[in-house]
C-alpha cells in the first residue's frame, strides 16, 4: 500500500512537472507557469506580451495574438488617443446664461448652465465655479436653474445592466454635466450593536435602512460585505443596507451612484450655493442655452494632462466614458454619440499606424464584457506611446506598483515595489495589467498580461512571478 501511494505521489508530481515544463516551453517564465498552475489556470487563458522599449523582438510573446477582454487596461487605449488627438492641453467648458437681468446681487430670472462633458467637477471645482459666479455679480437666483444636456446623444442606458449592481459607483453612466463623478458618499459607523448610515451631503427624498450586522474580525475587504440596493422598484426613495460591518473598521466612506447625474449636480450645486450664503428660490429645469447670446461665464477644466492622472490612478470609469465620448465629439461634431467615439478611435490609432483588427470598442473604459484587444496590440500601443512627446503624461498618470493609485497595496515588499507604472484591470473572470517597468539594469520594459478565466482572480501571484522575473533581468545589461 505505501509503495503504491509513492508511486502515486510520484505520478502526480510528473504531470505537474510535464505541466509546467509545458508551459515554460510555450513561452512562460517557470514561476510563472507554477503559480497559473497552483489557480488552476490553463496556458491558453493567459495572454502575455513584453516589448523592450529600445526596440528589437519582444522578450515575451504568449497567445498575444488571441483577443481578450482587457478590463480597465482599456483606458490606456482610450488615453493615448486623447493625448494624441485633443493634446495634453486639452479642456472642457461648462458656460452659464443669464436669463433675465442681474441686479443688486440679484438674477431676476433663470441661470442655464450648458454642459459641456467635464468630467472633472469635483466638489472643490463646483464650489470655485459658484465663486466664478458671485465675482460675476450673482448672489441670488430668483429663477430657476435650467441644465442644458444636448452635448451628449445617448441612448437611454441603465446603471444596473453591467452586473446587477446600479448603485455601485463604478456603474455611474456619462452625462454632459456631473458633480463630483455623481458619486453620493456615505459615512458607516459602529453606534452600540448597530451601524449608523449617514450622507456625507444631505440627499433630499433619500431614506437609508441600515441592516449591517456588526463583524468581529479585521477591517480587509470590508465594502465585499455590503450590498446597498433599492429592493421595492415602487420605492426607489428607500436605501437598505445588508450584509456585515466589521467592528474593527471604525468609521468609513461608501460611495454610491443614487441619483441620475443632473439630480445630483442640481443638489450639489443648490448645497454648496447655500452653504457660501447664496439663495436660490427657483426649482430644477432642463432646457437649451441660447446660441446667440454670449455666456455669462464659461468655467474652464484642468487641462487633460492633468485630468487623465486620476482617471488612471483611480480607474474612473465615468471620467473615461466621458473623455471616449470627447474624441467623438471634436472629431466629427457635436452632439457625442458612441458611434461617433468609435470612429474617432480607430481614426486616432490608424494616423499612428496602429490598425488593430481584433479591437472591438463599447464604452473606452473596459467596463463591459465586449470589449476586446490582444496583448499584442496593446504592447504596440505601449510602445507608441513611449515614442510620442506625450510619453510623460501618459506615464505618469499610471498607478506606481506599492505606492499609490490602485496599486498602493498590491505587491508591497515586491522587488519591484515603485518600479512599475502600471494600469490593472478587474472584471468577474478576467484580470489584465498593463504599463511600464524599470528593470534592475534599467532596462524599460512594455508590459501585457491578460488572464480570462472563472479563476483570474486567483492570478495576482502569475502577476507578481512575471513582473519579478522581467525586474531581476531577464535582459543583459
Amino acid at each position: 500500500m505505501r509503495i503504491r501511494h509513492h508511486l502515486h505521489q510520484f505520478v502526480g508530481l510528473a504531470i505537474v512537472w510535464a505541466v509546467a515544463a509545458q508551459a515554460w516551453a510555450n513561452g512562460l517564465p517557470q514561476g510563472v507557469a507554477d503559480a497559473l498552475l497552483k489557480a488552476n489556470i490553463p496556458a491558453e487563458a493567459v495572454s502575455v506580451y513584453v516589448q523592450p522599449l529600445a526596440g528589437g523582438a519582444p522578450l515575451l510573446s504568449v497567445n498575444a495574438a488571441q483577443p481578450m477582454n482587457p478590463a480597465s487596461t482599456m483606458k490606456l487605449v482610450t488615453s493615448y488617443a486623447a493625448l494624441e488627438s485633443l493634446g495634453p492641453d486639452y479642456t472642457w467648458k461648462t458656460g452659464f446664461w443669464a436669463r433675465g437681468e442681474i441686479r443688486d446681487g440679484k438674477l431676476q430670472g433663470d441661470l442655464i448652465v450648458r454642459g459641456g462633458g467635464d468630467p472633472y467637477l469635483t466638489l472643490e471645482r463646483v464650489w470655485l465655479m459658484q465663486r466664478a459666479l458671485r465675482e460675476k455679480g450673482v448672489r441670488e437666483i430668483d429663477g430657476n436653474l435650467v441644465l442644458d444636456l444636448t452635448l451628449y446623444d445617448l441612448p437611454a442606458m441603465d446603471p444596473g445592466a453591467f452586473d446587477g449592481e446600479p448603485l455601485a459607483a463604478y456603474n455611474a453612466v456619462p452625462s454632459p454635466l456631473i458633480a463630483n463623478f455623481n458619486a453620493q458618499y456615505v459615512r458607516l459607523a459602529p453606534e452600540g450593536e448597530e451601524v449608523a448610515i449617514r450622507p456625507e451631503l444631505p440627499i433630499a427624498g433619500v431614506k437609508f435602512i441600515s441592516q449591517l450586522r456588526l463583524a468581529e474580525g479585521a477591517c480587509n475587504g470590508w465594502r465585499d460585505g455590503i450590498l446597498a440596493s433599492m429592493p421595492d422598484p415602487a420605492m426607489k426613495d428607500v436605501v437598505v443596507f445588508e450584509g456585515s460591518y466589521p467592528r474593527a473598521c471604525g468609521e468609513k466612506r461608501l460611495p454610491l451612484n443614487l441619483l441620475e447625474p443632473a439630480q445630483n449636480f442640481a443638489q450639489v450645486f443648490r448645497i454648496l450655493w447655500e452653504e457660501s450664503g447664496g439663495k436660490w428660490n427657483g426649482a430644477i429645469a432642463t432646457g437649451i442655452a441660447p446660441p446667440e447670446t454670449a455666456p455669462l461665464l464659461e468655467f474652464e477644466s484642468p487641462p487633460l494632462a492633468d485630468v487623465i492622472r486620476p482617471l488612471n490612478k483611480h480607474s474612473s470609469n465615468v471620467m473615461t466614458r466621458m473623455l471616449f465620448l470627447s474624441l467623438g465629439q471634436e472629431k466629427f461634431g457635436a452632439p457625442a454619440t458612441l458611434g461617433k467615439s468609435v470612429m474617432a478611435m480607430r481614426e486616432t490609432l490608424l494616423a499612428y499606424n496602429l490598425d488593430f483588427s481584433e479591437l472591438f470598442l463599447e464604452n473606452g473604459a473596459g467596463l463591459s464584457r465586449n470589449e476586446r484587444i490582444s496583448a499584442h496590440s496593446l504592447g504596440r500601443l505601449l510602445l507608441a506611446a513611449y515614442r510620442s512627446p506625450h510619453f510623460s503624461e501618459l506615464e505618469s498618470a499610471l498607478p506606481i506598483s506599492a505606492i499609490d493609485g490602485t496599486l498602493r497595496k498590491r505587491f508591497n515588499g515586491s522587488a519591484f515595489a515603485g518600479h512599475a507604472h502600471l494600469k490593472t484591470g478587474s472584471l468577474k473572470d478576467v484580470r489584465a495589467l498593463a504599463g511600464y517597468l524599470i528593470d534592475r539594469n534599467g532596462n524599460r520594459l512594455a508590459v501585457v498580461m491578460f488572464v480570462n478565466h472563472a479563476n483570474a482572480d486567483q492570478s495576482e501571484e502569475a502577476q507578481a512571478a512575471l513582473l519579478n522575473w522581467l525586474y531581476e533581468g531577464v535582459m543583459p545589461e
